[in-house]
């Protein structure tokens, strides 16, 4: 199976998500975040944000969480967690 932006499926997903009509909450945005980026980056190696940026951390942190997670399981999570949230959008 192909990985992050490799994989079709994963790539209309992710273009599915950006036209929502309502935004999910946080959380679910922040998952989604995290497992977009291991799936097509891999790793975070990225320094971590100023305290003072609450969104850039709260991203980097929830990016990191994933930290050895492999670029095809992320994809797998972000595809499931992405089509849940289509569903109920």
């Amino acid at each position: 199976m192909s990985a992050g932006l490799d994989n079709p499926e994963f790539k209309q997903v992710a273009e599915d998500v950006k036209n929502l009509t309502s935004k999910p909450d946080n959380d679910t945005l922040l998952k989604l975040y995290a497992y977009f980026k291991q799936a097509t980056v891999g790793d975070n190696d990225t320094d971590v944000p100023a305290m003072s940026d609450f969104t850039g951390k709260a991203k980097w942190n929830a990016w990191n969480e994933l930290k050895s997670t492999s670029q095809t399981d992320a994809t797998l999570r972000c595809i499931e967690l992405a089509k849940n949230v289509i569903v109920n959008h």
